[in-house]
């Protein structure tokens, strides 16, 4: 079973600027929840209870929010606002959560090589990126459908979505085999390609389930595309040396990393629950 669930916090989320300037983007409500709720709401659907952050300067409001409010909790005792709290309190008493710091903005495969010290290195665990919001009102969340694959293949997997070809220099693309319906055996992964030069349009999103030989896959790994150490790249190494798979996955996407994206899901949402 996987217990532990990454998070990687640590962006500035320059995007948004000035909002972010002093409120981390992860907060960033989409109705009355912050993005990363729902990130946590998917990992504990999917079996996990330790949810790992990775943060960094300026980042208190996910701490804080993980935790017991005794002033508020005390103002509201009693009046037709407690309710409100009701799905928080359930998180903070089934999860446990632990924090780290990424002292420099080094890329997502620094981030998440930054969480070995709170996931371990003897179990695999998931990562979630809570600016991409995904959702599947018909079934299994993402990451639970990943999870079951998972117990299938034993591996690593990351999530994939096709893209307009002239979108894939955004994303890290994969190239591979057919396994199964939607499920792909990577033999390449590329980050931000160029458009001419990208090996498909199946572009990784913000889920993945790692095993924890990954960890010496990014140590080994060189910084990449912007200097930075990109998960990509060791997982193309991975991928080379035992397996790596990729899912497309049943469910919608939203890029909150954009504004485009947050002002959809906010929409999205919006009508879902009217």
């Amino acid at each position: 079973m996987i217990k532990k669930c990454l998070f990687p916090a640590a962006g500035y989320g320059t995007r948004f600027l000035p909002v972010t300037k002093a409120m981390p983007k992860e907060m960033l409500p989409i109705l009355t929840k912050p993005l990363i709720q729902y990130g946590v709401e998917e990992a504990m659907e999917a079996g996990c209870s330790i949810m790992s952050i990775i943060t960094g300067r300026g980042k208190r409001a996910i701490t804080d929010h993980f935790d017991i409010s005794y002033e508020l909790e005390h103002q509201i005792k009693g009046s037709s606002k407690e309710n409100l709290l009701e799905e928080i309190r359930q998180i903070i008493k089934k999860c446990t959560f632990t924090y780290t710091r990424q002292n420099e903005m080094k890329g997502l495969g620094d981030a998440i090589y930054q969480g070995n010290a709170l996931v371990g290195d003897s179990d695999p665990f998931a990562v979630v990126l809570a600016d991409d919001l995904c959702v599947n009102p018909k079934g299994d969340g993402i990451l639970k459908q990943m999870v079951e694959l998972y117990n299938k293949y034993k591996c690593c997997i990351v999530a994939i979505m096709e893209v307009p070809k002239d979108e894939v220099y955004k994303y890290g693309v994969i190239e591979g085999n057919i396994l199964e319906n939607d499920v792909f055996m990577v033999s390449n992964m590329v980050e931000k390609p160029e458009i001419d030069k990208a090996p498909s349009n199946l572009a990784v999103i913000g889920r993945y389930i790692l095993t924890p030989d990954i960890f010496k896959m990014i140590e080994d790994t060189k910084p990449g595309k912007n200097g930075e150490i990109q998960i990509t790249d060791a997982l193309c190494e991975q991928a080379k040396k035992s397996m790596v798979i990729a899912y497309k996955f049943k469910g919608k996407r939203f890029d909150c990393g954009s504004v485009d994206g947050f002002v959809e899901a906010t929409n999205y949402f919006y009508n879902l629950e009217k």
